[in-house]
């Protein structure tokens, strides 16, 4: 399966979300992904299935528990795809740093300028 077809999918995108917080038992990530999308224990299951198939996530046991890790390799592939699509936002996101960091410093001379009394 393309990595893009393992990624279309909401619920494996939180799952991945989830799991770039850090290693989660797979109960943990059922709980969560169960109460944001109403959908049952054994699709959860499914879900981390396929990416663990598609070698976007490891496992291992834990006695009776899974926990569940992203990899990072799968999606360095997909970083690598996009880098060719980068040059339509990197400018922009550039230019907005550029404003965020003007806006503080005209904040900040104002405050200098003008001290609350």
């Amino acid at each position: 399966m393309h990595a893009f077809d393992v990624l279309g999918d909401p619920v494996r995108r939180r799952i991945l979300e989830l799991l770039a917080e850090g290693e989660q038992t797979s109960g943990a990530v059922t709980a969560v992904v169960r109460a944001e999308f109403g959908i049952s224990q054994p699709a959860v299951s499914q879900h981390l299935k396929v990416l663990r198939e598609a070698g976007f996530t490891t496992v291992r046991p834990e006695g009776t528990r899974r926990i569940y890790a992203v990899r990072a390799e799968p999606l360095q592939d997909v970083d690598g795809w996009l880098q060719q699509f980068r040059r339509f936002w990197t400018p922009r996101l550039a230019a907005l740093a550029t404003e965020i960091e003007r806006g503080k410093r005209e904040r900040r001379l104002r405050a200098d300028h003008h001290p609350e009394e």
